[in-house]
């Protein structure tokens, strides 16, 4: 548990505010990336795979919602584990949450920089030297307080959901006469078919999972117990929407295997669909709109790490600089330099190409904490019925049986890794401030 005489974070933000950060989180890499990949795994039982991964979401949502509002302070599962569980599955949601999400920030600016050379035809070897400029950027914007980097992200959603507005609304009339033939059979035949389906929800399920970025919020949201629930219920529906429709269109317009299997189109598989269906100009706005959604995920990612990384100083689990917030408490400074540090590193050395199994795994585990830390809400503070985190835990560790075993390996080592980091280094600088 948080000590009570910790520095807080200024509550900045109302419900149509943290509604856009979710969006900002979730209209991103899933949209303009994952639907692509999860298509070239299933097929059109792709658009199933989103439908299964938005109600498995829902009840996870939920979870998380009644543990941002009985707790609402900044960190997520993490200070749930603790506070409901014990240290070692807090440590371990923190843990899974940073190696995860980090990389997926790196990967977002190396997006936004590919996607940018692209349009404006410059030479693609400066791609890590434009990641690394807008990490440092928008680690700047992040030091100038969540009142600001809220203002930033409304403008970055509202250009994405105009591009895929625009998708939608000229891509529509090809998906509905090619769609016969194109989205059938959407229900999966055989065992492998099935298979396919359940490891393409997992991957779809990484694209929903943005709305936790509202629960790690919780220290800066106005009104806690009314606007967390309500902005995460409405982020999720509007989103789950979105992917649907957008999956439609796409696969329908142009058939899973041209989606998700031309050449380039595991890296912008909306904008090939475009100009498949010969909407060059809708191509060129899709381009824009997803320029823009990296750069909403870039921003989320670390206004959202930075929190995480906030609390694991006040707990103890990362040195106390990390505890300390700017003079004004608009950020935790110490943090969001940090982790905007080692995002603008692993972009200067990255690689564009995406981890989504192993994203899948890292988020279910930490969902799971987050569904079992919810089950031990007392009576009193609990929002929903009992079977609601029952559901979502069940849920998250069956899809995550569905990971490559390569991936389960990856995931259960570097959580054996962090637990005997937890052990051992915080020792340091516990013995040097009892001093």
């Amino acid at each position: 548990m948080t000590a009570p005489n910790v520095q807080q974070l200024k509550r900045e933000l109302g419900i149509g505010g943290a509604t856009m950060m979710g969006l900002g989180s979730m209209v991103g890499t899933g949209v303009f990336v994952s639907i692509g990949i999860a298509a070239g795994v299933a097929g059109p039982a792709v658009v199933l795979a989103i439908v299964i991964a938005a109600v498995v979401a829902t009840f996870n949502a939920l979870s998380s919602a009644q543990l941002a509002a009985s707790h609402a302070v900044s960190g997520g599962t993490y200070e749930y584990g603790y506070r409901y569980l014990n240290p070692s599955l807090g440590f371990t949601a923190g843990w899974m949450f940073l190696c995860a999400k980090t990389a997926s920030a790196a990967t977002a600016a190396l997006g936004f920089s590919g996607y940018f050379l692209r349009l404006i035809g410059a030479d693609m070897a400066l791609m890590p030297w434009v990641a690394v400029g807008a990490a440092a950027v928008f680690t700047i914007l992040v030091l100038t307080g969540i009142r600001r980097s809220s203002l930033m992200n409304i403008v970055i959603v509202s250009i994405t959901l105009l591009a895929l507005g625009t998708f939608i609304l000229f891509g529509l009339p090809t998906a509905l006469a090619e769609g016969g033939r194109h989205l059938v059979p959407i229900l999966p035949v055989g065992v492998n078919a099935l298979q396919a389906l359940l490891y393409a929800t997992a991957l779809m399920f990484v694209a929903y999972t943005g709305y936790a970025r509202i629960a790690t919020l919780g220290e800066e949201v106005k009104e806690p117990k009314r606007t967390i629930p309500r902005a995460i219920i409405v982020t999720l529906i509007v989103t789950a929407a979105l992917y649907i429709v957008v999956a439609v269109v796409a696969v329908g317009g142009v058939g899973a295997d041209q989606f998700a299997n031309a050449p380039g189109a595991q890296a912008t598989p909306l904008e090939l669909a475009a100009r498949t269906m010969e909407l060059p100009m809708v191509a060129g706005i899709v381009a824009v709109g997803a320029v823009t959604a990296m750069l909403g995920v870039l921003l989320n990612l670390i206004i959202g790490l930075s929190r995480v990384v906030l609390a694991m100083g006040r707990q103890g689990d990362l040195p106390p600089l990390f505890a300390r917030l700017s003079r004004d408490g608009a950020a935790p400074a110490a943090a969001v330099i940090v982790v905007g540090g080692i995002v603008a590193g692993l972009a200067a050395i990255g690689s564009v190409e995406t981890t989504w199994a192993f994203s899948a795994f890292t988020v279910l585990i930490y969902y799971a904490i987050t569904n079992l830390a919810a089950l031990r809400l007392p009576p009193d503070q609990r929002m929903f019925p009992r079977f609601v985190p029952v559901v979502g835990l069940l849920a998250c560790l069956f899809l995550a049986f569905w990971v490559p075993v390569a991936i389960w390996a990856l995931g259960l080592g570097l959580i054996a890794a962090g637990l005997v980091f937890r052990i051992s280094v915080p020792r340091l600088w516990n013995r040097k401030e009892d001093r």
